[in-house]
Parts: C-alpha cells; sequence; structure tokens
C-alpha cells in the first residue's frame, strides 16, 4: 500500500470498528431494581454495558422490582445519520449493521411502567411508556430464555 493512503486507511478502518458497538449506562428510579436485557448477561442496576449496532433488530428488557409487576418492552434507540453518510460513501452493505444504536443513557422507573432517557449526560430526560405490543414481545422473549 502507498505510504500517503496509509493514515487513510486506518482512519476509515477505525471509523468502522468503531462503529460496531455503543456504550450505555442504566440506572433504576427504585433502588433493587433488576434489569435484564437482550444480549446482555448482567442484571445489576446501575450498570454500564455495550451493545452492537443495529439497523433492524431491538433490545427487549424485562425490568422487576419487588412488590411491582414486571416492566417488559423494548430499549428506544437513536438514529445514526453519520454512519449513514460514512456507510454510503464507503461500504453500503454497512447500512445493515449498524444504522441505530442505544443511547448512552437509560432510567428505569418500574412503579411508574416509564424508561427515561437522554443522549448527554446533562440533557433532561425523555420519557417513553413502552406500548402493550412491545411490552408482550418482550415478555414472549423472556418466557422463552428461561
Amino acid at each position: 500500500m502507498n505510504r500517503s493512503k496509509l493514515p487513510v486507511a486506518l482512519l476509515i478502518f477505525s471509523m468502522l470498528a468503531t462503529g460496531c458497538s455503543a456504550t450505555t449506562n442504566f440506572e433504576a428510579a427504585q433502588q433493587d431494581t433488576q434489569l435484564r436485557v437482550k444480549n446482555s448477561s448482567d442484571t445489576a442496576v446501575p450498570r454500564t454495558d455495550k451493545f452492537s449496532t443495529t439497523s433492524f433488530g431491538n433490545y427487549d428488557f424485562e425490568a422487576t422490582l419487588n412488590g411491582h409487576p414486571p416492566m417488559y418492552g423494548i430499549l428506544p434507540l437513536k438514529f445514526n445519520g453519520g454512519y449513514l453518510a460514512v456507510d454510503i460513501l464507503l461500504f453500503a452493505p454497512a447500512t445493515f449493521f449498524n444504522l441505530r444504536e442505544v443511547f448512552p443513557y437509560y432510567q428505569f422507573d418500574v412503579a411508574s411502567g416509564v424508561i427515561r432517557y437522554k443522549k448527554n449526560e446533562s440533557d433532561p430526560w425523555t420519557t417513553f411508556t413502552p406500548p402493550p405490543h412491545e411490552a408482550e414481545r418482550a415478555k414472549a422473549y423472556f418466557a422463552q430464555t428461561q
């Protein structure tokens, strides 16, 4: 490989490699909440976890707290416009793998049945209530994995 092309190749490789996963922080409004998320083996909250980016997949979750019914749903994911541009310019098939990723911050409120999420630590929380069809899908997923 030509020496002048090596830095460009390394930059492209690093962009593609970093686009493969995203780190998130899970916390809970109530102490003693347990959280199971598809493709994660940990259940503790708070915790930091890493998830693959995805275009078509979802991350089902089950949040439990003694004295409350379990809360089921699918994590809200953010769209990666920058990844889309890079995919189109450099490797279009990558759009099948990395258009969406987890938000960096989630808070589960089992007592209220809501998830809060945000992109930056200083941002206000966005509140999301999982719709019944997503809750049923996640419930079915965790029922088959037990």
